[in-house]
């Protein structure tokens, strides 16, 4: 084998398992199969600690925490705690919080606020820590084939040299640069959510007292946009507005201008933002919904933001991104006991990511239907209401039937999307062996 320090131009770097993407999908599932003595060598573009969004953990968040054993280095940290989620119409008005400890007699009951720079170091550390080959400032540019198998990846490093990267079985965790997506032509958008963020961080926001000081509130703007506010340490709060492009863009493009508009258009934002100054830089994504055609094939593997992404409003994302580097660790291990990397041994994966998401994306949708309201809907079936609870704090892989027999009387759900799963001719190959 070939370590990367006496590696020449033409060497290859050889693993088990190659992981691309060091964020919460791949350094999860770089860490559960180097502990199952894998050699896996996982490549990230940056230099960590860097910047990214997504700071609100659903409490489902924990299960994935505890099984990476790292809980302690979650309160070592010292992350905000986050007890609820609240909700402010424009008028400045305010739901009562949900408490998830109300629901749910359990440690998950208190989740976190994150800086995701933190977050995100500690993930891609704990894998290196339980032996993976963790190699930063490496991007990766192409897909190798042998074949109809990926084989691997080429990547540039800090060295200015493109080498080699060859594995038994790749795992996409690329995030939105979505590399299979990319190179294979993969991406579908999804064919409603065409949202646009802005967002920015500001220092001395009001916040809430008590145990709603951590609270997330998601703030009411007009055409079903609206404002995510979220306390973090240090006396800071993350704010963003999503909604439609026509919008959001309608006067200016400028994101500054913008957040500027927009803040006295809901009474609540503007009081906590009152005596606000903002620090850094404004940011925009747009359009940001989508899933691969496949999660899977022939020695590939997609997980996180690589395979999909929904939308931020009900904080599913590092969630998703966490429960799908456990699951696509899971398949792969059982793969390589197998010593069979084809695309139709990712069935399984495939289907019950996409099951979860779809569970998601149905309460999205609602959420985006004007004349929809998650109070109207428990009000009229009031058993409905541990279920969706449930669904909102991350449990998207239990039998949700009943729940959306109910919520399909009050908004038009979508049907499933039919792609995301490995390509057919590989299933059915995969079924008949």
């Amino acid at each position: 084998m070939v370590t990367l320090n006496n590696a020449t131009e033409s060497a290859s770097i050889e693993s088990d398992v190659l992981v691309i993407g060091g964020g919460p999908a791949g350094s999860t599932a770089a860490a559960l199969l180097a502990e199952h003595g894998h050699d896996v060598v996982l490549l990230e573009k940056s230099h960590f600690p860097r910047y990214h969004v997504g700071e609100s953990l659903m409490p489902y968040c924990w299960f994935a925490l505890e099984r990476l054993g790292v809980l302690d280095q979650m309160d070592a940290i010292g992350f905000q705690r986050k007890h609820s989620v609240q909700f402010a119409g424009m008028d400045g008005r305010v739901s009562t919080p949900f408490y998830f400890f109300q629901h749910w007699d359990h440690p998950a009951a208190v989740t976190w606020q994150v800086e995701r720079a933190e977050l995100d170091e500690m993930l891609l550390n704990n894998a290196r820590n339980k032996g993976a080959r963790v190699f930063e400032g490496h991007r990766a540019t192409s897909i190798e084939m042998d074949g109809d198998r990926v084989a691997g990846v080429r990547a540039l490093g800090p060295d200015g040299i493109e080498r080699s990267y060859r594995s038994s079985i790749t795992i996409d965790a690329t995030g939105r640069d979505a590399l299979a997506q990319s190179k294979l032509g993969w991406r579908v958008r999804d064919p409603e959510l065409n949202k646009v963020a802005v967002w920015a961080y500001y220092k001395n926001g009001a916040r809430d007292p008590g145990l709603d000081a951590g609270s997330t509130t998601i703030a009411y703007l007009p055409d079903k946009g609206w404002f995510w506010y979220i306390p973090l340490r240090d006396n800071r709060v993350s704010v963003g507005i999503v909604a439609e492009r026509d919008y959001l863009f309608r006067n200016s493009k400028d994101p500054a201008s913008i957040m500027a508009e927009e803040i006295p258009n809901n009474a609540w934002v503007a009081e906590h933002l009152k005596e606000a100054e903002c620090e850094g830089e404004f940011w925009v994504t747009g359009e940001y919904s989508y899933r691969a055609k496949h999660c899977a094939k022939n020695g590939l593997v997609l997980a996180g933001d690589a395979f999909a992404f929904l939308d931020p409003v009900f904080s599913s994302g590092v969630f998703l991104a966490l429960k799908s580097g456990q699951l696509a660790a899971d398949a792969v291990h059982a793969a390589l006991e197998q010593n069979d990397v084809s695309a139709g041994q990712f069935a399984d994966y495939g289907e019950t990511l996409c099951g979860g998401i779809e569970t998601m994306r149905k309460l999205v949708y609602a959420f985006y239907n004007p004349e929809f309201s998650f109070k109207d809907l428990v009000m009229q079936y009031p058993e409905s209401r541990g279920a969706l609870t449930d669904r909102l704090i991350g449990d998207l892989f239990s039998d949700s039937e009943a729940l959306f027999e109910a919520l399909a009387n009050f908004s038009a759900l979508p049907a499933p999307l039919p792609h995301g799963r490995p390509p057919l001719d590989a299933v059915v190959c995969a079924s008949s062996n």
